[in-house]
């Protein structure tokens, strides 16, 4: 029993277990900076960190699944990065889609979306 007990603290220094740990902390973040913008704002709000939080902890778990040879989470990994790199398209997309507008009745700056002629 002591035995494997130090083996398993012996594991822990392992630099690609300490990776994966990183890498869980990482994709933890993501909740805990969703939760403090929420909290802040009085409503339940998904900011642009939030993706890129879930994208680079998604490919730091990919790369310690790949090295632990786990196919379960490569595959999770491969189809959730997807679903990240697509919502952060979808935001970008949108934020080029944003000008700036200068009233022409006051000189104020306004800000508005114009549309695409593809909707």
């Amino acid at each position: 029993m002591l035995q494997q007990l130090l083996q398993l603290i012996q594991k822990f220094w392992d630099p690609w277990i300490i990776f994966g740990f990183a890498a869980q902390f990482v994709f933890f973040l993501r909740f805990a900076v969703q939760w403090w913008v929420s909290e802040k704002k009085k409503e339940s709000v998904i900011p642009v960190a939030f993706w890129y939080l879930s994208l680079v902890g998604t490919v730091m778990i990919l790369a310690y699944s790949i090295r632990q040879k786990d196919i379960v989470f490569i595959t999770a990994s491969i189809l959730n990065a997807m679903i990240y790199i697509r919502n952060l398209s979808l935001i970008h997309s949108k934020k080029k889609a944003e000008k700036i507008v200068v009233n022409p009745t006051d000189g104020k700056v306004d800000s508005t979306v114009i549309e695409s002629s593809n909707d």
